[in-house]
């Protein structure tokens, strides 16, 4: 079963017309691949730098959806469970211990091993069952009713062999649990897996999904997404930060400016009350964009040069 509500995206153009609504501003390639992943059922594998809106776009299709948005952040050495469940070891002891002040009363008048055993048996096994499992985020997102859209953040940061536990999940949207058994998800989620491409991912997990690339923007999209964060900040000044930003893109450094930082950028250059970009205030700001003390070694020597590009 779909998702419910994910009936009512009947387009890419609907789709990216209701994020432009809550502020995130998409390309068609974008909207095309949330739209195919909605009613294709099918995980979307998000890929990207940092920064350029991987993980807000999970974010933005559950608020649209009013699913709910379940997260799971990959580290290395994640396993099953830490990402489907846990028992809960602190309530079996304490089962553990009622069974045995229980344990004279239960096998008082028995005779001998045989009829002790069937008495034990007879009472149900509930030491690993329902009452003391704790669900993690992949077997939360299986158990909603109603679907959810469930973000596996920064997958290629996750070790090889976890990622090959996904497989079954993005398969069949089921997963096995040996004392209970398979549990089937009511509802499909809405999958989608983020990437940084900090290592290559495999091509068995690949083939279970969609594939969307996101770049860093084109300056005319850009200028829209910042003109959507930091509506108050003129045209002029906006258009002026972002050429700034472009220009550091083309530049050999460890890390460029990414979507976040720019509207960060923005942000302190309207509190500051900043009417035209010139040298100083870049100078001034430049820790905003850059987070490397050698990129911005690189950067300043350059700036008067930058400047002069960007106003030409």
């Amino acid at each position: 079963m779909i998702i419910k509500h994910a009936d009512k995206i009947a387009s890419p153009e609907v789709l990216q017309k209701a994020f432009e609504q809550r502020g995130y501003i998409c390309s068609d390639a974008i909207a095309t691949a949330v739209y195919l992943a909605c009613h294709l059922q099918k995980p979307i594998l998000v890929e990207g730098p940092p920064g350029v809106g991987k993980t807000e776009l999970a974010k933005v299709t559950a608020e649209y959806l009013a699913a709910p948005l379940i997260r799971m952040q990959c580290y290395e050495g994640l396993d099953e469970a830490k990402a489907l469940y846990e028992w809960k070891y602190g309530k079996q002891l304490l089962y553990t211990q009622v069974l045995k002040d229980q344990l004279g009363d239960v096998m008082r008048g028995a005779r001998g091993l045989d009829e002790s055993v069937e008495r034990l048996h007879s009472f149900g096994d509930i030491f690993y069952s329902e009452q003391f499992l704790e669900t993690r985020p992949l077997l939360q997102a299986l158990r909603e009713p109603d679907g959810a859209v469930l973000l596996i953040d920064e997958i290629d940061k996750s070790d090889q062999e976890f990622e090959a536990f996904l497989l079954e999940l993005l398969s069949d949207y089921q997963v096995s649990i040996p004392e209970i058994g398979t549990v089937k998800a009511k509802s499909k989620p809405i999958v989608f897996l983020t990437s940084n491409n900090t290592r290559e991912l495999g091509d068995a997990l690949k083939r279970r999904c969609l594939h969307l690339h996101i770049p860093f923007p084109e300056t005319h999209l850009e200028n829209q997404i910042i003109a959507s964060q930091v509506p108050d900040m003129d045209e002029n000044l906006r258009g002026q930060l972002v050429d700034f930003v472009h220009e550091l893109r083309q530049m050999a450094l460890k890390k460029v400016p990414a979507i976040s930082e720019s509207i960060d950028w923005a942000r302190a250059l309207l509190l500051l009350n900043v009417e035209s970009l010139d040298e100083k205030w870049v100078r001034d700001t430049l820790s905003l964009l850059l987070k490397y003390q050698d990129d911005i070694e690189i950067v300043e020597p350059e700036l008067r040069k930058i400047m002069n590009q960007i106003k030409t």
